[in-house]
């Protein structure tokens, strides 16, 4: 078992091991405007070669596979920015399609190590709102590793810089007044199959009723439906003690209040291991879904 990586024609980047695809990232893509272009994983699979990433599913076009995302950026006597894609959630109004749709735009790759087990990469990015201003530069990491026969993980840190000449506020749907919507951060958008699957935390398991916890790390299964298998196996103890961490009080969930994010740096780290049956494991702080 070893890793390669190739680059697709100045777009995207392909990460495999043996013969199997085990990630592409799409650094380059050519999305709508309303879709608010960003770098994205997808197809993402398993070591069996199961896909477990979705992408533009009809009901909501602008959700590809893993990405990071934000979908309610403000700026004081500015307006809110949309980094998520499509419609944004404004207080008394609900979802309208505005034209707010910013683009997260590759820089640069800074560096690339590349070991038979290990592929690690750095990257510089721009987040532009729609009226082509710069108000974040962001410098990003993310490596494939492989744990055993049956395992491997992705590691995604960033670290964001206000680029801009005020404080950005970083909010939710549900700092706008909706119920149950503060999502944001590292998206992943399963297969439907997933749908009904399990979600784990330390010392909990469950469902729907998990969201809005806070945990060390979560992790979920759910059945693929080519593979029918269902893996319900949860991180190993420590998995994720290390890097499931957000470094900064700037970072973390805050349910009823958007997030002020000061002209100063801010880092997030979290971590995904693809594993065998087709489950996927994640381990976070702030976790947060779409529904």
């Amino acid at each position: 078992m070893v890793l390669a990586i190739a680059d697709r024609a100045g777009r995207a980047l392909d990460v495999r091991c043996g013969d199997t695809l085990l990630a592409t990232y799409v650094y380059a893509p050519d999305d709508p405007a309303v879709e608010s272009p960003r770098p994205y994983f997808h197809p993402v699979r398993t070591l069996a070669g199961d896909e477990i990433s979705l992408y533009r599913p009809h009901d909501h076009v602008w959700h590809k596979g893993i990405a990071w995302s934000l979908p309610n950026v403000s700026l004081p006597n500015v307006g809110t920015e949309n980094f998520w894609g499509g419609p944004t959630y404004t207080r008394g109004r609900g979802y309208e399609q505005l034209p707010n749709n910013g683009t997260i735009a590759h820089r640069a790759f800074e560096w690339m190590t590349v070991t038979a087990d290990r592929t690690e990469i750095g990257e510089r990015l721009d987040w532009i709102t729609a009226g082509g201003d710069v108000w974040f530069d962001e410098t990003r990491s993310f490596a494939v590793a492989l744990v055993d026969a049956t395992a491997w993980v992705l590691t995604f840190a960033t670290r964001m810089t206000n680029v801009s000449a005020y404080p950005i506020m970083i909010g939710s749907p549900t700092t706008e007044g909706r119920d149950n919507a503060g999502y944001g951060g590292l998206f992943w958008r399963g297969p439907r199959s997933f749908s009904g699957g399990t979600v784990y935390a330390p010392g909990l398991a469950g469902g729907d009723e998990l969201m809005g916890i806070r945990a060390d790390w979560l992790g979920f299964a759910g059945r693929h439906e080519q593979a029918g298998s269902l893996d319900a196996s949860r991180p190993r103890p420590g998995q994720f003690a290390d890097r499931a961490t957000l470094r900064r009080a700037e970072g973390e969930r805050i349910p009823s209040a958007r997030r002020r994010f000061p002209q100063r740096e801010s880092d997030v780290d979290f971590e995904m291991a693809a594993r065998p049956a087709s489950s996927l494991a994640t381990g976070t702080r702030n976790g947060e879904h779409e529904t």
